[in-house]
């Protein structure tokens, strides 16, 4: 539980798209490796098509390949 000062991090799901995450942020890799970012808002990839993942570069506004 968040002491009185602290606020709670805030999530957003977006349809279609990344997850908003209100800075700053540690994010976990999946080497272990932890990269810290001090943005207000990091978006975060969930459609695992980015080239800068687990950043999100907008890749899932292009359609699949069918």
């Amino acid at each position: 539980m968040p002491t009185g000062s602290e606020r709670p991090c805030r999530i957003t799901p977006t349809r279609d798209g990344p997850l908003l995450v209100e800075g700053p942020v540690d994010v976990v890799l999946e080497d272990g490796a932890v990269v810290t970012s001090d943005r207000f808002t990091v978006a975060l990839c969930t459609c695992r098509r980015s080239r800068s993942y687990p950043w999100c570069d907008t890749s899932h506004r292009r359609k699949a390949k069918e």
